[in-house]
Formats: C-alpha cells, structure tokens, sequence
C-alpha cells in the first residue's frame, strides 16, 4: 500500500484532533455513551496510556522503499493489519450511521465488524460493503437461542465470514453517565436487527411478538434446569441491549460447540473478550477460530488489565497449544489504539490484527463516510511511516526485537 496522495484535512491531523472535533458535533448523550468507560474509568484510559511504556527499537540502513502493509484476514487481503471494531447504535454519530462506516470501509479496503445492536440491518450493511469484501458479525450469544439463531442465519445468507461472539458481558459494567442521562435510543433510530424481520416481507415487530419463539430442544432444556434450580428466567418482550445482550448463563463446554455447529463451515467462530491465559487456552481447546483481547473498551470491569498488557501472555499461551499440536489460530486485540505506531507495538507484542472502535465513531461524526476514511487513513499513514522508520518492510516481519519496555523507575529492559 502506497502512501496516500488524499490532501490532507488541515483541522484535524491526528486522531486525538478528530476527538475533539467529533465532541463539538455530538450531542451530550451521544458523547457521553460512546465515550464513557466504567465506574471511573480507569481501564479506559489504561488502554490509551499502556501504549506509553513500549518504546520502539528502529533498525536502519534498510532498504525501505517498498513497503508492504496488507494482511489477509477472512480469507481477504486488507490494506492494513487493522480493522473497525463492531461498535453500537452508529446512527447516533450521522444520518448514515453503519452505511457510511461500511462505504468507508470497502473504499479504504478495510474489515468491517459489525454490531449486532446496529441501527442498520445486516443485509444492507453487507450490501455496502460489496461481495467482495468480508465482514464479520459481532454477536451477544442470547438466553433464547433462537433468536440468536435467526441471526447467524440472516449473516450466512448475506456473505458474512465470521462471528465474534462477545463473552465479557456476562452481566453488564457499571456506566455512570449512562446511568444519570438515561439513556435510551431517540425514537427515529431503531435496533435494526431484531426490530423487524428484514427482507422477508413480514413487517414483524419484536415489540409486538407476545409468544415465546420456538427454541432447540437442548436450549430448552438447559432453561427447564436453570428455572429449577435457580428459578432464573430468561429476559422476554422487546429484544434491547440492556435486557438481551448480558447472559451471565454462558459457558465453554455447551455455547461455543453450539456456535460452531451453527456457523460452521460457512463462518469462522471467534471469541471476543479474552484476557488471559488461561482462557486463551481454553479458546484453543474448543477449536474455536480466533481470539480477540478485549476488555469492551474499559467499559465492563474496571481496573482490568489494559489490553496491550494482557496481550502477551495471551500470544503466549496460543503459541504454547500450537506446540502441543493444537491448531495456530489467529490473535487480535483491541482497545486504545490512538496512532499508527501503537499498531506496530500491538504486532510486536503478539497480536496478528488489531481493531480500532472510538476513533471510526469520532470520523462518523466529523463527516461521515468521509471522516471515516480520514480516521482510516490517518492510521494507515502513520502506521506506514512507523514501519519505513523501523527498517521493516513486511508485517510479518514485526517482532518483539523491535520494543522495549520502560519500568515505573524509567529503566528499559528488552522483551
């Protein structure tokens, strides 16, 4: 990928200025819902600030005129190592909401994850994006899986490659601002994907359905032990985030073998929300496809490991399965990634790909699609630059030779 020849945006050169400008054009709920974390925001702002204690070791006297920064993700070769986080309700941001971020997308030849609490439905999401271009679909794994089902079905159908299923909300964080602005969605934007039964010619509200949907027998099961034992109930009526997203009911042995005997062969399963170890052992234990570090962006449990520190034990204990004969699957991470260097960092520590949330939200508000691409190209421009400056020329060249880490006393030791 060349360096782009687009004339620059003189009002906003780095993405800390796209923040601010996106803020002047946001209102307050908007703002304070995109860009809150939990309780007090600690972990947020770690994963912005972890990225400070790596520092990069440049080599020179390389021959660096020919760089190449694509990546092939999803069975697809993207201009970057990066993609746009699945983030909510877009609409929010700008008229176009998910159709704009996808149109950016597909021109700046970028991954799209989507949110399954979009404000745009899947089908005309993918529709943007072309078929040529993949896009994965996040998903918050339902008590009633049936509807969760219908979904899957619906990604299939459109062209979907892979499912990030979401498993650090097993109850929802603690969002203060959230909680005093009451929050809700303005009555001109919709949940778009539960709202209605889209491209089928139904015109089914979920608001309006009184019966239960028809569940698989195991899923049936499972509520009958969990009704007797516990006297739980599954959330019922209108399908929001606030009720239907949280399910503290999930685990690894029964959820992650259903996912797959739904998604696959047509969609990768990846799990999203891993933070250590352990976990990521288990992922490869349950063949799932991929991992993506996460801590939803400092926005469940705070004080929380920021995500670029708990990356390396995460890399780590994927490396170890493959050596045990388990299968090399692919690690991501995001979170905090403000500049094209802090990709670089991230690939050096252990990440195969990265996702950028916040700051694709901001582009939306500045302008739109175009502000989008601004974002996405911002990024893709300084992470270019930072690998010239670093003597490499490939991404599968960047490695931990090129960091060091500085301690709390300002000494640096070698990774």
């Amino acid at each position: 990928m060349s360096e782009s020849k687009t004339p620059h945006d003189l009002n906003c050169l780095t993405i800390s200025e796209l923040e601010h400008l996106a803020a002047e054009r946001m209102d307050k709920q908007t703002r304070d819902y995109y860009n809150e974390g939990a309780d007090s925001g600690s972990t947020l702002s770690e994963n912005i600030s972890a990225y400070q204690k790596y520092r990069i070791r440049p080599r020179v006297l390389r021959d660096v005129s020919a760089i190449d920064t694509s990546i092939t993700i999803f069975g697809h070769r993207n201009s970057i190592p990066l993609g746009v986080a699945p983030t909510a309700m877009q609409g929010l941001a700008h008229g176009d909401g998910e159709l704009a971020t996808a149109r950016a997308c597909k021109n700046m030849d970028v991954v799209m994850g989507l949110s399954s609490f979009s404000t745009t439905s899947l089908e005309n999401v993918k529709g943007a994006l072309g078929d040529r271009h993949p896009g994965a679909l996040q998903l918050y794994l339902f008590e009633e899986r049936e509807q969760s089902r219908k979904l899957i079905q619906r990604a299939k159908k459109a062209g979907y490659k892979a499912v990030m299923l979401t498993v650090d909300t097993p109850v929802l964080g603690r969002r203060n601002l959230e909680i005093r602005n009451q929050f809700k969605l303005p009555k001109h934007l919709k949940v778009a994907n539960f709202n209605q039964d889209e491209n089928r010619g139904q015109g089914t509200k979920t608001e309006e359905r009184t019966t239960e949907p028809k569940t698989d027998p195991e899923a049936n099961e499972f509520r009958k032990r969990s009704q007797t034992n516990t006297k739980r109930q599954p959330p019922s009526g209108p399908i929001t985030f606030h009720t239907h997203a949280p399910n503290p009911t999930l685990c690894w042995e029964r959820d992650i073998a259903w996912l797959q005997s739904v998604c696959h062969p047509e969609m990768e399963v990846w799990v999203k929300g891993i933070a250590t170890s352990e976990d990521a052992q288990l992922a490869c234990q349950h063949g799932v496809d991929g991992i993506i570090v996460s801590n939803h962006g400092g926005r469940q449990l705070n004080g929380a490991l920021a995500t670029i520190d708990a990356l390396p034990d995460v890399a780590a204990a994927v490396q170890s399965q493959t050596q045990a004969g388990k299968k090399k699957i692919p690690v991501h991470v995001d979170g905090g990634i403000r500049h094209g260097t802090d990709i670089f960092k991230a690939l050096a520590l252990g990440a195969d790909f990265v996702w950028v949330g916040r700051p694709v939200l901001w582009g939306l508000a500045y302008k739109g699609q175009e502000g989008v691409e601004l974002a996405l190209r911002l990024l893709a421009d300084e992470f270019r630059l930072c690998m010239a400056l670093a003597g490499v020329t490939c991404v599968e060249d960047i490695g931990k030779e090129y960091l060091v880490k500085m301690d709390h006393g300002g000494f640096v030791s070698r990774l």
